[in-house]
């Protein structure tokens, strides 16, 4: 049972194959596993091995190809028939001898496509040297098309349905911040608020379950505010700590991230209390500057500006675009908020902007998740920005 309808999964095929024949492409082999779930639905912690799903140009179907324990999977998910999803051996796992690159390969063969110009995925995570060499050893090449981020961009428009499963992804993030909020106190393990949040995460809404985000709980306390992307440990809060919360609503493989920081005690330094002051002014800022026909660059020129007037700077980029995805990234890996970038958005393209300012010693976080509407931003989630005091 898929969640979008047959025609919607062949008008992203088609553009797709637009996309390919841009590039000479007559076979994509796309193993990224949000763009194989894009192309026909396919949904299963699976990944750890080889797979792909390949779009041929003449067909209307792609070919799903995965382990042989791993069909009965495909058929309860995606949308294509059974005769299109292959199952390699067991053998073929883990083995010294063979890779299923080798089994594609000779699949390729088999139907008599092994003259059509191929294109890989060639920094999808899950698209590892081994599968590249095996792949065009097997079907003697030296050379394959480069195919990366093809479907990611194709993606970067979403639909109407894709939008309805991210404004609930947004309804469960508010969910998962409010639970973060609540278990942050004085003698509670870090683990213990992180364990409270995962519960958030998966329980979703009384109208609907969530999913896992493709990122973990991010929750550093102290000095260690000061850095992105750190997680938890098991010691517990203490009064006149800082806690950055950087997490994220998921439902169906669709993600909203969200970000805040919370300080445990009465009376926050004033150094912080400045930082999140001008950090939540210039969200505010920069969301309200945005509209269609602006580029990511523009964007981010409201938020450096903003910030250069206080006299401060930011290296890093301050959104991506984002969505549909799986562990270990919910980012699209396509348009950014950043100097340079010259994406023009779009209505409803969607993007998480994340404000995170890591000084020498401390932090701040303050982000949101929206999509670009016709006139303007509209966040999925709603939920106050501010530098959230825990007495």
């Amino acid at each position: 049972m898929t969640l979008f309808s047959r025609n919607e999964f062949l008008e992203r095929i088609a553009k797709t194959k637009s996309s390919m024949a841009k590039k000479g492409i007559e076979i994509l082999v796309v193993c990224d596993p949000a763009n194989m779930n894009y192309l026909t639905g396919y949904d299963g912690w699976s990944f750890y091995v080889p797979q792909a799903v390949l779009v041929i140009d003449d067909q209307e179907e792609p070919i799903w190809i995965g382990r042989n324990m791993d069909v009965n999977g495909a058929r309860h998910t995606a949308f294509i028939h059974p005769e299109n999803m292959i199952g390699y051996p067991e053998d073929y796992i883990q083995s010294d001898i063979k890779h299923p690159m080798n089994f594609m390969a000779d699949m390729i063969r088999e139907k008599g496509w092994a003259k059509k110009n191929i294109g890989v995925e060639t920094d999808a995570y899950y698209y590892t040297a081994r599968s590249d060499q095996s792949l065009k050893k097997s079907l003697g090449r030296d050379t394959l098309i480069d195919g990366n981020l093809l479907v990611s961009w194709v993606r970067i428009i979403k639909s109407d349905t894709e939008i309805e499963l991210m404004k609930q992804a947004g309804q469960i993030a508010e969910n998962v911040m409010s639970t973060a909020l609540a278990n942050l106190a004085p003698g509670t393990r870090e683990c213990d608020a992180v364990a409270a949040v995962y519960q958030a995460q998966v329980s979703g809404t009384p109208d609907f379950g969530g999913d896992y985000p493709s990122i973990v709980p991010m929750m550093p306390t102290g000095e260690k505010t000061s850095a992105p992307h750190l997680t938890w440990t098991d010691n517990p809060y203490e009064s006149g700590q800082a806690v950055n919360l950087e997490l994220a609503g998921c439902r169906h493989r669709y993600h909203c991230p969200i970000a805040r920081t919370a300080f445990i005690g009465k009376n926050p330094p004033e150094k912080l209390k400045t930082l999140a002051d001008i950090t939540v002014e210039g969200l505010n800022l920069t969301l309200d500057g945005i509209k269609p026909g602006l580029t990511g660059e523009d964007v981010e020129r409201i938020w450096r500006e903003h910030i250069a007037k206080k006299g401060f700077e930011k290296e890093s980029r301050i959104g991506y675009s984002m969505g549909l995805n799986y562990p270990p990234d919910w980012g699209e890996h396509t348009a950014s908020l950043r100097p340079g970038d010259k994406t023009i958005l779009k209505p409803n393209m969607t993007f998480h902007m994340i404000l995170g300012m890591w000084m020498d010693n401390f932090g701040f976080e303050c982000s949101e998740s929206f999509r670009v509407t016709q006139t303007g931003a509209k966040t999925f989630a709603s939920f106050d920005r501010k530098l959230f005091v825990i007495q």
